[in-house]
């Protein structure tokens, strides 16, 4: 059924745009269908216009701003308070924070967003770039990999549950950012793959919000004359779409008090990893952020630090040469926090945002963006950038935490991101697929054993190990062979393994168990006997009362008066000599007592 659009409702949404200096999206709107014009209408009415006009004069501003600022004189290395490594830090500390964020994982208080909103464009695909497969033995997407994570990892967490936990104790709740072009397939890839093992409640989907993409000089772009070309608003849209789409009150009804949040790409993400969570539980951090070291000064990533007295992520290109070979005294480089969009948060934090979301810049992006030209109608596929989109990123809260923690972990166990398509060379599907490889082997010889063969065909589920842990007294000493068709055998083999250890210490507890119940058993029975015996000896005593009330009854008729007054007589004097006797011995017990104490 049509529905007409009311004159005056579309007056007052041109009058709107045109006092906006937006006037030109309504070029062609006589032109349209019926459909199209509701279309259209419906779009710009969902459309703030007014905060884009301020998105993009305080985009404008800024990027004016860090032009003109000296970049030398405003950035400063991370402290030593805010900073720590895994590398580093002891066994032992490691340890502690790993065992802090068991805790509060099976306390049911940590949860995982992950940031899933891009496609697979570069890559070669147009499906969500987590449905993407790197070409592992096994055939998993990223998606799948981060699943199986989160599954070993709500295992290892379960030996920390208390008896009476809640409901959500133990359940890592999985929260998937997706976009418009985005989230219908990943929704159906999850759907069709049974969520992986999860358990769909608790694998939410929520969209990230959209902005209009703009010409160089701020107006709105149309991608046909029925509709305004959006583009999604960046990974830091996160932070609106979680307030809009009803996740923080998600978080809040189950309980959440910690988040981890990272990007799809990075193959070798530890999905809500409990030594990220205890370390930044135990320093009280509202905010968080992993770093790596800065392979080299050139290396053209965003790097962690102070900028203007407050924290934040100064682009590489926003610092000088001279500046990002700056070095610590023991070589390292100053600036050498490389930014990977791996986050904590607390709950608390995320709920504070909107206090401050105004004071959020957007980036600017300049891009070839498909757009309609106003005076001949036609569409243009622009081959050089034709306009904007603004963005706002992850870490631009980093100004506003309260309490700031930067944790640096190594790079070959936590970093590889997947940016580039097949043969690139660098951050690709085979770079991505040698890295999880690599450690899977490291993982092996670190317990022990060799992998043999060709490394390259040998893999490790998740299911089977989180980190590398569980695995020594499976393979330890032993030869693990890799070959093309045996990667599926090896994962058996190691499942195998490691069911036969828990069936082990089952049957273990079992025959303990047993020993237990048998002499349970062996008590009862001793009671059985004495309560036979008693219960002869009490029969025995019916039978003689039985008898004696037997000849009672023959004296009487018989009219032995005498002979029954005499046995009445015998029976009252034993009666009075047990009952002295009786009271003789409890008085000697009593005194023997006594004395000993």
């Amino acid at each position: 059924m049509t529905i007409s659009i009311a004159a005056s409702d579309i007056q007052a949404l041109k009058d709107r745009y045109e006092q906006a200096g937006q006037g030109q999206v309504f070029r062609f709107f006589d032109d349209l269908s019926n459909d199209e014009q509701r279309d259209l209408f419906q779009q710009l009415t969902d459309i703030n216009v007014e905060r884009v006009n301020e998105i993009y004069q305080l985009s404008v501003t800024s990027a004016a701003a860090a032009n003109a600022t000296s970049q030398e004189a405003s950035v400063e290395p991370l402290s030593e308070d805010v900073f720590d490594s895994v590398i580093k830090a002891s066994a032992k500390t490691r340890a502690e924070w790993e065992t802090v964020g068991l805790r509060q994982i099976a306390e049911g208080k940590v949860a995982v967003i992950l940031m899933a909103g891009g496609q697979g464009t570069r890559l070669g695909s147009s499906a969500p770039k987590g449905c993407y497969d790197i070409h592992l033995p096994s055939g998993k997407t990223l998606f799948q990999l981060q699943a199986e994570r989160i599954l070993r990892l709500q295992d290892l967490a379960r030996q920390y549950r208390k008896p009476s936990s809640n409901a959500n104790a133990g359940i890592i709740p999985w929260y998937i950012m997706t976009s418009g072009p985005t989230h219908d397939a990943t929704y159906s890839f999850f759907k069709s793959n049974r969520f992986f093992g999860l358990n769909e409640e608790n694998v939410i989907f929520f969209q990230q919000g959209t902005l209009p993409c703009l010409t160089f000089d701020g107006k709105i772009m149309l991608e046909n004359k029925h509709k305004v070309a959006m583009a999604p608003d960046g990974n830091g849209g996160i932070y609106s779409a979680i307030q809009t789409r009803g996740v923080i009150q998600s978080l809040k009804e189950r309980g959440i008090e910690y988040s981890h949040c990272y990007c799809v790409d990075n193959c070798l993400a530890r999905v809500a990893d409990p030594v990220f969570i205890g370390y930044c539980v135990s320093k009280g951090t509202d905010c968080g952020v992993k770093v790596a070291a800065k392979a080299a000064p050139e290396e053209p990533v965003g790097v962690v630090c102070v900028r203007d007295g407050r924290y934040g992520v100064v682009e590489y290109s926003e610092i000088s040469k001279e500046v990002s070979e700056k070095r610590r005294e023991d070589g390292s480089l100053a600036f050498g926090a490389a930014n990977i969009a791996n986050h904590f948060f607390s709950t608390a934090f995320l709920e504070r945002v909107p206090s401050f979301s105004s004071q959020l810049a957007y980036h600017i992006a300049k891009k070839k963006i498909k757009h309609v030209d106003l005076e001949t109608g036609e569409q243009v596929v622009p081959k050089t950038n034709s306009g904007m989109k603004l963005e706002c990123f992850v870490f631009d809260v980093f100004p506003f935490a309260e309490q700031f923690s930067v944790l640096e972990i190594d790079r070959k166990d936590e970093f590889s991101p997947l940016k580039n398509g097949p043969g690139a060379g660098v951050d690709c599907p085979e770079t991505s697929r040698r890295d999880i490889i690599a450690q899977h082997v490291r993982f092996i010889e670190a317990a022990g054993g060799r992998v043999e063969g060709d490394p390259e065909q040998f893999e490790l589920s998740p299911w089977v190990t989180y980190g590398g842990e569980g695995l020594r007294e499976i393979v330890e000493g032993k030869n693990i062979m890799a070959n093309p068709s045996s990667s599926s055998k090896d994962n058996s083999y190691v499942f195998e393994q490691q069911n036969d250890v828990r069936m082990d210490e089952l049957g273990s507890k079992l025959s303990a168990l047993k020993n237990i119940t048998i002499d349970m058993h062996n008590d009862v029975n001793n009671q059985d006997s004495v309560l036979e015996d008693s219960h002869q000896a009490f029969g025995g005593l019916g039978n003689s009362m039985r008898q004696s009330y037997g000849r009672m009854n023959r004296m009487i008729s018989t009219r032995h008066k005498r002979q029954m007054c005499f046995y009445v007589a015998v029976a009252v004097s034993l009666f009075f000599v047990f009952y002295w006797a009786s009271g003789w011995v409890g008085s000697s017990d009593e005194k023997e007592v006594h004395d000993a104490i």
